[in-house]
């Protein structure tokens, strides 16, 4: 199962994985479960909640005027509300992204996780930052965390 959370809270997508668990229940070890969602890190919290906003906004501007909605309207503020920890957007720095994608895990129990970190018409110089940070410092505490655990 590829469950795409690319927005609102955690808790909203768990019967979703629930019922495909339990539908399964005769081959468990067969299902793997993918998390995908949106991706920006920079050096702070502050520095990728202002860099990614307006890419983010326009984004998504896009999307509802090709669903035939010109009336999207998205405020900093809501944008801070729904990069919480809580919420889907995996966005902050690289510590922050890391404790996100960890809950996750341990909410979701996924075997993959698929970031999307070039959306909204993003400069390159950004994605590549994003995609560096993700590499050198998200992906190595995420991985200590699963080894622990195991």
């Amino acid at each position: 199962m590829a469950l795409a959370i690319l927005g609102g809270p955690l808790d909203r997508f768990q019967p979703l994985v629930n019922l495909y668990r339990k539908s399964g229940q005769h081959h468990p070890e067969k299902l793997n479960v993918g998390v995908t969602g949106h991706l920006f890190i920079a050096e702070t919290t502050e520095q990728a909640l202002e860099q990614f906003y307006p890419y983010y906004k326009n984004y998504w501007q896009y999307v509802n005027q090709q669903r035939g909605s010109f009336s999207f309207q998205l405020s900093f503020e809501q944008f801070i509300e729904i990069t919480g920890p809580n919420m889907a957007l995996f966005v902050g720095s690289p510590e922050e992204v890391a404790e996100k994608i960890i809950k996750q895990y341990e909410f979701f129990g996924h075997s993959r996780f698929l970031a999307q970190p070039d959306i909204g018409g993003q400069p390159f110089e950004l994605v590549k930052n994003s995609i560096n940070l993700f590499a050198n410092e998200v992906v190595p505490i995420v991985r200590n965390h699963i080894e622990l655990k195991s």
